[in-house]
């Protein structure tokens, strides 16, 4: 029973109700009444200690994961009276609660003849012939269709997309725009800040609408075809090797309709060369 509802019990009864209708009135028992409040912290210093010696060592386990550690270590206390004293210890920690995603306008796919202007990243997915899965990081150039980048990790957080931004930024430059989408490693602080303070735009289509990155949505096709369903992987190392060579031929030799049946590499200099005879 609570403080307030003995006190309002007590005011009733100096008032000059009775001590039954009293409780009547307020909605307890007369039992409730005149049982005697007892410090819960003393009472239950055996479960606070046991649940204390175990955040010790683990200091985000949750509830559940903090009861088996206890059973485990043989504790008597049943999980009602942990999760009683868990919660009145305040550690019961709140729900993760979905990110809401601000609104992302449409926008069409625009492509300046221009290299190194606005690049697409998309992530990939794939298993080892063990059943093991791997990610990979595929950016390409809008305008030239060349793939900058193929990245093969079994993880590939927002540290490692902006590790690879890092290393094309020391051999070409950065863009001007990255178009992308909602992806926790896309829209995450690590990447986006690090977007701000080299003055990248960052271009995100709506949810559900993979057709607004339709160009490293159509590399993705090539790259389903052409490497990840004609080849039987043993190894991370195995996919890494392969995926360089694979980049390298299509980029230098397999020839692209909208390119004017050019491979990216040769209408790259093209577009280079006849930019810089138009600046002279």
């Amino acid at each position: 029973m609570t403080a307030e509802k003995r006190e309002c019990v007590s005011i009733l009864v100096d008032a000059g109700l009775s001590i039954v209708k009293a409780c009547l009135f307020i909605g307890i028992g007369r039992a409730t009444f005149y049982r005697q409040e007892r410090d819960w912290r003393k009472v239950d210093a055996a479960v606070i200690d046991a649940i204390n010696a175990v955040l010790e060592k683990s200091p985000r386990a949750g509830f559940w994961k903090c009861f088996g550690r206890m059973r485990f270590k043989g504790f008597p206390f049943n999980h009602k009276r942990v999760y009683r004293v868990y919660c009145q210890m305040g550690l019961n920690l709140r729900r993760r609660t979905k990110r809401v995603l601000p609104k992302r306008i449409a926008q069409p796919l625009e492509v300046l003849e221009q290299a190194n202007h606005q690049w697409a990243l998309d992530f990939m997915h794939d298993t080892l012939y063990c059943g093991k899965r791997f990610r990979t990081l595929n950016v390409v150039d809008e305008d030239t269709r060349e793939c900058l980048a193929i990245e093969v990790d079994t993880s590939l957080p927002a540290g490692r997309v902006v590790r690879v931004l890092e290393q094309l930024k020391a051999e070409r430059g950065l863009p001007t725009q990255l178009r992308m989408d909602n992806g926790p490693e896309l829209i995450s602080a690590t990447l986006t800040d690090w977007c701000e303070t080299n003055d990248i735009e960052l271009v995100y289509i709506q949810p559900g609408k993979p057709q607004q990155n339709g160009f490293v949505e159509r590399f993705n096709g090539s790259f389903r075809r052409e490497f990840l369903d004609a080849y039987l992987f043993e190894n991370l190392n195995q996919v890494r090797e392969i995926a360089w060579f694979w980049r390298l031929d299509y980029n230098e030799e397999r020839t692209h309709e909208s390119l004017g049946n050019l491979p990216p590499a040769a209408y790259r200099a093209k577009l280079e060369s006849s930019n810089l005879a138009l600046s002279h």
